[in-house]
């Protein structure tokens, strides 16, 4: 029985007090997880010694070196012994925990890193002398004279050599590197006033610069959009759109992505609550919901999202780590985020992702299979007569690029003007699915079904915001024969069914009789649809809200209902679908997330043929 339970022993414990360094080396576990956890707080310190310039040397990982220089207030030589104590900070009195402004306040990263290291730590103010000291396993030597310029540096080496065992846990020093380098881009997006540079020293000859910004001179949003664009990039500050949005005492600003730049995993969402980078749940669930009928389930939003309100309202002395928060009305903030998202997706209108056009225009780069040679530069010999022919007369006769009105899905193009109109006027349909318009500036590539799916979709939601879809009642009910489980769970949803504007009703054990069907379908395929809202009832199981199932249906007929591939549209017809694109919220992609047209700018096309 006692093998059954090793820690338990026959001889009674005693209960005694721990030793300091020992006491040090437990907080450590929790404080400094990895080598990015000491550079997110070494980081965060010089950011609250009101830093302007930081940086960091790294080596092995940073598991033999790590190095953080900052210019900030410093430290006076009677601090040093007091600021390596556990639990002594300069930034709380300790009063009042809820009106917390800094990013650290329980006075652990030194001491814990003291503890598991080898740490020295040197520093100067603007009006004394530098100053030094040393600590190694949590045992500090004396304070000594040093020489640096106003700042701080402090230099962590071997980092738990104290505790070997920590080491097996770590990962490779490229994967440590890596996390290091995203713990100091989240903290450069948080201070975009502040310049931040990484290097990796582990070899001395050849220092490699990991990750480098300079300090934004601008203030507010536009700030925040310059940082964001250097440290995630042109693609992504280009394709988001701005957001500001306030609510009961909270204010959210940032970059939102375009649905159609979405990613196939969630590592572009970066969130900030009064300037500290978190990771919260409820956060990103409502950066999710917020997207939740622009995106297909495989796909996540890219953001980057800032929370301000007042220190009460939110609690940051949740875990050692300081990486989750707890609002007092989760609610409140939950709501912001997807309020706010969705207005200003809504502003963004039809608008979609520049990557697309570049990934096209990628696509159609010719072969290179040698130098360029153009016909103006070939040599002419002078005993050949020169030919006046045109080189390609012989197909004039049989072929011509002129495309006929009479096929019932082309214009010509002095039959509708080029306009001002973002999408242009419809020239011509390809394949019986694609629609070319010509703008002012280029060329438009509109996937039919894509973006009518997305209007009827559109016009679907607005009917249901107003209590119900219309219907249109069928003139002979559709009966439609189903498994028992199929129709035990469609009828189940019958009331949500009859908001869509299905009417559906029981007709035998394993049947169901459809009398109506949404008005804006016209006339469609009851039977086809009814199969529809089962597949995405299976898929949303249980896990969708009402609300979620209800749009996750709407979307699914939308689908069904709208212009097939295959169907030839008249000039009239095309043009109409670009005017209602233009007008329509979110009409840049489809219900699944891809996009509904592409753009290609004239400059962009005259380059594939070498015009520029």
């Amino acid at each position: 029985m006692s093998s059954l339970k090793p820690n338990i022993s026959a001889v009674t414990p005693v209960i005694r007090q721990l030793d300091d360094a020992a006491i040090n080396r437990i907080a450590a576990g929790e404080v400094v997880e990895r080598p990015a956890s000491a550079v997110k707080e070494l980081v965060e310190n010089a950011l609250d010694a009101g830093a302007r310039r930081i940086d960091i040397e790294i080596a092995d990982g940073g598991k033999t070196l790590v190095r953080v220089t900052d210019d900030g207030c410093g430290m006076t030589a009677s601090d040093l012994p007091l600021a390596l104590s556990r639990h002594a900070t300069s930034k709380i009195d300790g009063s009042d925990l809820l009106n917390i402004r800094s990013f650290g306040f329980r006075g652990e990263a030194l001491p814990s890193l003291g503890a598991v290291g080898r740490l020295t730590l040197t520093t100067r103010t603007a009006t004394d002398a530098a100053v030094s000291i040393d600590v190694t396993g949590g045992t500090s030597g004396p304070v000594r004279p040093a020489a640096l310029n106003p700042g701080t540096q402090i230099t962590l080496r071997d980092l738990f050599f104290a505790t070997p065992a920590r080491l097996k846990f770590l990962r490779t020093d490229r994967a440590e590197a890596q996390a290091i380098a995203d713990v100091v881009r989240r903290l450069a997006m948080a201070a975009p006033a502040v310049t931040f540079s990484l290097r990796d020293v582990s070899s001395e000859r050849a220092p490699r610069t990991i990750f480098r910004v300079e300090a934004e001179q601008s203030a507010g949003q536009a700030a925040l959009t310059a940082r964001l664009g250097c440290v995630l990039g042109k693609d992504f500050a280009a394709n988001s759109i701005e957001i500001d949005a306030h609510r009961d005492g909270l204010h959210m600003a940032g970059l939102a992505g375009l649905p159609t730049y979405s990613r196939g995993a969630a590592v572009s969402q970066y969130l900030f609550v009064n300037g500290r980078p978190v990771r919260d749940r409820m956060l990103t669930g409502a950066l999710r919901a917020a997207y939740h009928d622009l995106l297909s389930r495989d796909r996540h939003p890219a953001a980057a999202l800032y929370l301000t309100c007042a220190p009460e309202l939110v609690d940051v002395n949740v875990h050692p780590a300081k990486t989750e928060v707890r609002f007092r009305d989760p609610g409140i903030a939950r709501g912001l985020i997807v309020s706010g998202l969705r207005h200003a997706l809504a502003q963004a209108g039809h608008r979609a992702s520049g990557t697309i056009s570049g990934a096209a225009l990628g696509v159609m780069q010719p072969e290179q299979t040698g130098a360029r040679i153009y016909q103006m530069d070939r040599p002419v010999r002078a005993s050949s007569p020169v030919q006046h022919t045109p080189v390609f007369a012989e197909t004039q006769a049989a072929y011509s690029g002129r495309v006929e009105t009479d096929t019932g899905h082309a214009l010509e193009p002095e039959t509708t003007p080029v306009t001002d109109h973002p999408l242009g006027a419809a020239r011509a349909q390809l394949h019986e699915n694609y629609i070319v318009a010509q703008t002012q500036t280029g060329v438009i590539l509109v996937d039919q079904h894509a973006a009518h799916e997305r209007l009827v979709y559109e016009k679907l939601k607005e009917q249901l915001a107003n209590r119900r879809v219309a219907s249109q009642a069928l003139l002979i009910p559709e009966v439609i024969d189903l498994s028992a489980t199929e129709c035990e769970a469609l009828l189940g949803y019958a009331e949500d069914l009859a908001q869509l504007g299905l009417i559906i009703e029981a007709f035998g054990p394993s049947s169901v009789a459809v009398r109506e069907t949404p008005a804006l379908l016209g006339n469609c395929d009851a039977r086809a649809i009814v199969r529809d809202v089962l597949d995405e009832l299976a898929d949303a199981g249980e896990s969708e809200t009402v609300k979620g199932r209800l749009d996750a249906i709407l979307s699914r007929v939308a689908c069904h209902g709208s212009i097939r591939s295959g169907r030839r549209m008249s000039g009239e017809e095309m043009n109409a679908l670009l005017r209602e694109m233009e007008a329509t919220p979110h009409s840049g992609q489809c219900n699944h997330g891809r996009p509904t047209y592409v753009e290609l700018k004239l400059e962009d096309i005259e380059k594939l043929f070498g015009r520029r």
